[in-house]
């Protein structure tokens, strides 16, 4: 979960910006938590506190009204009677992998995945997306090797994860659809070489940088098992002391051990 809060951190200073390259700085003054991480602590609350995923999704945006929500998502948060609005955009897989970790078979990871989507976005692709993302995050932490979380992808979901970041690169634009965003996110993960590697591969994919490398973050911290400590006491630095609460909480029971252990050391200082 971390590391998709870090790809959003890192990645939000390029959103809309591209750089193009993998040779950029991870962090600014500018840096910050967007909506992508807001809604990824607050599945993760949701799972904590035995809450519905709408209840803790609501909850934490209308805490955080200005973390920068799609319009749609906007109406659904502030409104009386919510209602799911068919969207197959991003925000599904992005908020996503707190399931990935919570729960330990394959077919609960796929229902909750389906359910944490479906209450904003019930389109097919939004569906889609989401358990896509969770899949793959399950497997990396299951240790699966990435030329059989690629094929399993690819198999179950259709997406074509053939090609190369570097050849998706120079005419990738913008895109906020889960299926423009998470399969080259996914790829950026498959050619990385360590934890800041895949970030930087997201990145510089361009468009929404935070939700690429918000994506790619979850994928490849289940995978390498490691977030490097400056990266993450970077993220505790941005986050409010609210969210970075609910963080290390979920960590204290469904984290991967080593980051755990760095939790417990950067709460200490």
């Amino acid at each position: 979960m971390l590391g998709a809060v870090a790809g959003d951190i890192i990645g939000s200073v390029y959103e809309g910006n591209p750089v193009k390259t993998k040779d950029f700085p991870l962090f600014s003054p500018r840096s910050t938590f967007t909506d992508d991480s807001v809604l990824t602590i607050a599945v993760a609350h949701a799972i904590l506190a035995k809450l519905s995923y709408q209840d803790a999704l609501r909850g934490f945006g209308r805490k955080y009204p200005h973390a920068g929500y799609g319009g749609s998502f906007m109406e659904w948060l502030f409104s009386y009677g919510p209602k799911s609005y068919n969207s197959w955009g991003n925000g599904s897989a992005m908020r996503v992998s707190p399931v990935a970790h919570a729960f330990d078979h394959e077919g609960t990871v796929l229902e909750e995945a389906k359910k944490s989507a479906e209450i904003t976005h019930d389109h097919p692709e939004g569906i889609k997306g989401a358990q896509a993302t969770a899949l793959a995050v399950f497997l990396a932490r299951k240790g699966a090797e990435k030329e059989v979380i690629r094929d399993r992808i690819e198999k179950r979901f259709g997406y074509d994860l053939s090609r190369t970041t570097d050849e998706i690169r120079p005419g990738y634009s913008f895109d906020i659809s889960c299926q423009g965003t998470v399969p080259p996110a996914l790829r950026a993960f498959l050619d990385s070489t360590s934890f800041e590697d895949a970030i930087r591969n997201a990145v510089s994919l361009g468009g929404d940088s935070d939700t690429l490398a918000c994506i790619t973050g979850s994928v490849a911290e289940a995978f390498y098992k490691d977030i490097p400590l400056d990266i993450l006491w970077q993220v505790k630095n941005r986050l409010t002391h609210d969210l970075w609460s609910s963080t290390s909480g979920f960590y204290s029971l469904y984290g991967i051990q080593s980051i755990a252990q760095k939790l417990r050391t950067l709460e200490k200082d």
